[in-house]
């Protein structure tokens, strides 16, 4: 059996083989990516107290968060490098490497001697090392975020859009929930804080070779694939050598900007809901770990249910209609769960508000994956849609650290979340109402 994809130019025949290698390809590849680096949020407190101490807990916590967005900031970087490789030579070689790169550097964390081991040079250890990590985190982005979209019917891409971007990192969020909730139970109380750490970093090098074994059968993009047929049966030898990241920043410069409105906001508000959540439980509800793990999971499989239901509403209503509908619930809504979590005190209540957080905060992006992919042709759609996604989410990726600065105290963290998630996402509305609506340009 063949389906008939549909592009600007000419019909591909993909076989039903093709088609489910290449999206759970990019889903697994992009959960696991993400399960690497959740691992540092379930951690954050501890993390804080080895690499970054102080007498105040929560500047402890800003220094960690930094450090998350420290990686972000290099993820243009790797989406350059990576996607430049994967716009050239093609989607699947850029995400072995990226993905393989983004394991093993994992792993090497639990390696690291801490501050009260070798100083102040352990910081600059495990920062130096986060910057690595962010370039191959880059570089998976630029690569998991084209082939599956490339390798679907035109009808199912919304559907994609969710599975790969918000279901992708609930999954990871969901192992990372997972292999915290075993590793905090083999390491109880302060044998957590001497060695489960460094196993929770340890299980890094775990997904490479799980996701070394997914993308050995996986074919290149069919739609990468024709465009190379097409350049060299025409001999197009000057388009071949122009760099696909100089494109973007000069013929699609305007729309990258514009992208930015939109993925700054979704970033923004997965990092503040579901990225700051294992903090939020530990630090503001003081739950024990294996309750938090348990709430966590729950947690991620709402975000799941909610990306892949705003990825579909895409495919019928179309993006900046989706757009629009999630920005205005989240301005709504998102500031009352936020200060409904930080009052709660029963497991129940704690459970329905954070599972409510991560539905909204994964329905911010769902669509932003497709979305970005129909902003750029094939010839430079890994860096365009690469460098958009990471550009922004290296902005919306800062926003814990501003957070956890501008609340100073711990318990005024749930406020200063309330009054961030309005300002993302008034920005976020802005952006939905400029855009165009993209649907079917592919």
């Amino acid at each position: 059996m063949s389906i008939a994809a549909n592009t600007n130019t000419q019909s591909l025949v993909l076989n039903d083989r093709q088609i489910w290698i290449a999206s759970i390809a990019s889903v697994l590849g992009w959960s696991l990516d993400l399960f690497d680096l959740f691992v540092l949020l379930y951690v954050a407190p501890v993390i804080g107290q080895l690499f970054f101490p102080t007498d105040i807990p929560a500047l402890s916590l800003a220094a960690v968060y930094a450090s998350f967005a420290v990686t972000l900031i290099m993820r243009p970087v790797g989406s350059a490098i990576f996607g430049s490789y994967a716009d050239r030579r093609g989607r699947k070689g850029a995400m072995v490497i990226a993905f393989i790169g983004v394991g093993v550097t994992t792993a090497v964390f639990g390696l690291l001697p801490t501050v009260h081991q070798m100083g102040i040079a352990a910081s600059i250890l495990f920062l130096a090392l986060r910057l690595v990590q962010g370039v191959f985190v880059g570089g998976v982005v630029a690569s998991t975020h084209t082939i599956g979209t490339e390798s679907v019917t035109p009808q199912w891409r919304g559907l994609m859009s969710g599975l790969i971007g918000g279901g992708g990192a609930g999954i990871g969020a969901l192992l990372a929930s997972i292999v915290y909730f075993v590793v905090s139970s083999v390491f109880p109380g302060s044998a957590f804080n001497e060695w489960g750490w460094r196993c929770m970093f340890f299980s890094g090098i775990l997904s490479s070779f799980l996701g070394f074994f997914i993308f050995n059968s996986l074919e290149e993009s069919p739609l990468w694939e024709k465009l190379k047929q097409a350049e060299e049966a025409k001999k197009d030898a000057s388009k071949q050598q122009q760099s696909p990241v100089r494109i973007v920043f000069t013929q699609y410069f305007g729309v990258l900007l514009v992208n930015l409105m939109i993925v700054i906001g979704g970033g923004a508000g997965y990092y503040l809901t579901s990225g700051y959540l294992p903090t939020f439980l530990k630090m503001i509800n003081k739950l024990p770990a294996g309750t938090t793990s348990f709430i966590l999971m729950g947690a991620s499989v709402a975000s799941i249910i909610s990306a892949v239901m705003f990825g579909y509403l895409s495919d019928r209503i179309g993006r900046k209609k989706t757009f629009l509908l999630v920005g205005a619930l989240n301005v709504i809504v998102l500031p009352l769960l936020f200060l409904a979590l930080g009052s709660a005190t029963d497991v129940t209540s704690i459970t329905i508000y954070a599972m409510g957080l991560s539905f909204l905060g994964n329905a911010g992006y769902a669509p932003v994956l497709i979305f970005l992919n129909e902003r750029f042709p094939t010839a430079i759609r890994s860096s365009g849609t690469g460098l958009s996604w990471n550009i922004g989410f290296a902005i919306g990726g800062m926003m814990p650290t501003f957070v956890s600065l501008a609340s100073g105290l711990t318990h005024s963290i749930p406020l200063a979340l309330t009054y961030f998630s309005i300002g993302i996402f008034l920005l976020y509305l802005i952006g939905s109402l400029v855009i165009p609506e993209t649907k079917g340009n592919f």
